[in-house]
């Protein structure tokens, strides 16, 4: 079962050029040091553990493409960064 949990937005690996902006509870934006919002990061409650699944607004179809679930931060953070 997945759940949204609540939870204050996760601590960035040091070196890692992007900040984090509340969007709704356990859904932030990810913006890169222009101030360009890159994508969103959504934690979500499995197993008793946190994954982070990285979003992305596909403009065409006008929705949210979900570009994969991550067990680790850096992982989701990289897919977003990498990924335009």
């Amino acid at each position: 079962m997945t759940d949204t949990p609540t939870i204050a937005p996760p601590k960035i690996p040091s070196g890692v050029p992007v900040r984090l902006l509340e969007a709704a509870p356990s859904l932030w934006r990810v913006v890169d040091r222009r101030g360009v919002v890159i994508g969103h990061l959504q934690a979500l409650a499995k197993g008793g553990a946190i994954q982070y699944r990285a979003r992305r607004f596909h403009a065409t179809s006008r929705a949210f493409l979900d570009l994969g679930d991550f067990w680790s931060l850096s992982d989701a953070l990289d897919c977003l960064r990498f990924a335009r």
